[in-house]
């Protein structure tokens, strides 16, 4: 109970001296040990100094890395790395990162995060997944946080957050890692192709191919069309430097023609071959939202082809429908393949099994697409190529041959295919050493029995 003589001014002053007493009774602050490393390496107090970030692609977490040891390699340039602990961290930037070092000390030095990833079709490379480096070079004092996005951040990039008390040197740090990346991409040459599924560790949408090798006396098509398009797939980058001195673009649109089976994509197949320099970029199907990412990377990897399959199921003609007007794929590559400058060494490969069906503008405009190669079903002097190809191990006499080559009116390449696999099969199964014109005859019926009943469908 408080009485008239109450002093509350005193009781003030008594208290107040009481908590200061309490206070310097109490041990010192601590600050973390990755507080303390930030301090010592920035020359001062970390909090408030401002982080330049950039994300990246998650595809080209290989080539940053390649990237930032090349920088880190260089004369006069120092490193170290740090990792961080603490929970939630990749849900932090790192400004938030460095000012919980402080007081509430979330977060501190931990172990490094390294992840693998694929280089190659059989190939994968150790890289930093999420890590701190402390980076001294020219006179300069960076703090460097390396991320990966991960599932279950939603995030699918990589990127690189620079703190120091000079922007300026951060984004001159930033510049040299996007040119070291591209001059040193693992990318380069290799057949690549983007498929969609969800980011798991790997190069996300992106995959690895061997270059295939088809040979051109496997390639059936109707008098001369290889050799043009020999010629203007791979004739503008043997003779580049003519070309342009003489004033005219490499850039250069092909599409490939013809009803399904006749062999387009094996055309494809032989042409990416003879191409053993350039970069290749195959987008099909639902892949079509990756189109930018890989005009992005043929015109940074350039020699380049870039393959776009079945282009009719994605760039229909605007006047079919009344939602293709706005089809946002069609608007992307009239976009794209008219903003890549002529003097880019890039082939825009397309092949569609509905010529008609796709939009003029793309097909039909000059600059976009130069030339059009139709692959009709094979003549007779095809159907006896073709026979020849896929029943090399068939026992058949020439009158064998001509007498299937006369049935075989109107097949496509795909059906010679199905048609020696299935003659090897019916001679297998009843345990015959060849197979002759008897298992191709029975192949034969059942395919046509097959046709049939799928309403004369190839």
């Amino acid at each position: 109970m408080m009485t008239d003589d109450f002093d509350a001014a005193d009781f003030g002053r008594q208290f107040r001296a009481f908590m200061t007493a309490v206070s310097r009774l109490a041990p010192p602050e601590e600050t973390s040990v990755l507080r303390q490393r930030l301090e010592s390496h920035l020359g001062g107090n970390p909090d408030g100094l401002p982080v330049v970030t950039e994300s990246f692609p998650a595809f080209e977490h290989p080539n940053i890395q390649l990237a930032l040891d090349a920088y880190l390699d260089a004369p006069g340039t120092t490193a170290d790395l740090l990792g961080i602990s603490g929970a939630n961290r990749e849900h932090h930037g790192l400004a938030d990162i460095v000012n919980a070092t402080g007081r509430h000390q979330q977060f501190d030095v931990g172990a490094v995060d390294y992840v693998s990833v694929p280089t190659g079709v059989d190939t994968e490379m150790t890289c930093l997944g999420f890590g701190l480096l402390l980076v001294a070079s020219s006179g300069h004092r960076l703090a460097v946080l390396l991320r990966v996005g991960a599932r279950r951040t939603g995030v699918s990039q990589v990127q690189l957050e620079v703190l120091t008390a000079d922007v300026a040197a951060a984004r001159k740090f930033l510049d040299v890692i996007r040119a070291l990346a591209v001059e040193r991409s693992i990318f380069r040459g290799q057949v690549l192709s983007f498929e969609p599924h969800d980011f798991s560790g790997g190069l996300g949408p992106l995959r690895f191919h061997h270059r295939p090798d088809v040979d051109e006396a496997d390639v059936i098509l109707p008098s001369g069309a290889l050799e043009v398009l020999h010629r203007h797939v791979i004739g503008p980058t043997e003779h580049r430097a003519r070309i342009q001195a003489a004033g005219h673009r490499l850039r250069r649109g092909i599409v490939l023609y013809g009803p399904p089976g006749t062999g387009k994509t094996h055309t494809l197949r032989h042409l990416i071959g003879r191409a053993p320099a350039a970069t290749i970029l195959i987008v099909t199907g639902f892949a079509a939202q990756f189109i930018r990412e890989a005009c992005a990377l043929a015109r940074t990897l350039a020699p380049a082809i870039v393959v776009i399959e079945d282009v009719d199921l994605v760039a229909q003609g605007r006047e079919r429908s009344a939602t293709t007007s706005t089809n946002p794929f069609l608007a992307e590559v009239l976009n794209l393949m008219d903003g890549i400058g002529g003097d880019a060494d890039i082939t825009f490969l397309l092949t569609t099994n509905r010529l008609e069906a796709v939009e003029e503008a793309l097909v039909h405009r000059p600059g976009r697409v130069d030339l059009l190669v139709e692959v009709p079903p094979p003549d007779e002097a095809g159907r006896a190529r073709l026979l020849a190809l896929y029943g090399r191990s068939l026992l058949l006499s020439d009158a064998d041959v001509g007498r299937i080559v006369a049935a075989t009116t109107g097949v496509t390449a795909s059906f010679f295919a199905e048609l020696g696999r299935r003659a090897e099969l019916l001679a297998a199964t009843a345990g015959d050493v060849r197979a002759d014109v008897g298992h191709v005859l029975r192949a034969l019926d059942e395919l046509r029995s097959s046709r049939v009943a799928l309403g004369g469908r190839r």
